[in-house]
């Protein structure tokens, strides 16, 4: 999975291909996230509420 961004320790990757709707993967300390690029919500997993605020 190539990574798109790496910034204050969350790591930023997108699959080539994925299913819908369009979204990132977003992994931090352990927590990992599935968020939606079109109204950036979360739709699968969790991160700490301040690195969620950095994406």
């Amino acid at each position: 999975m190539p990574e798109i961004s790496l910034f204050y320790g969350i790591r930023v990757t997108m699959y080539y291909d994925d299913h819908n709707p369009p979204h990132f993967h977003a992994e931090y300390n352990g927590h990992k996230a599935i968020v939606e690029i079109d109204g950036v919500r979360v739709i699968r997993g969790a991160l700490p509420s301040k690195q969620l605020k950095l994406i």
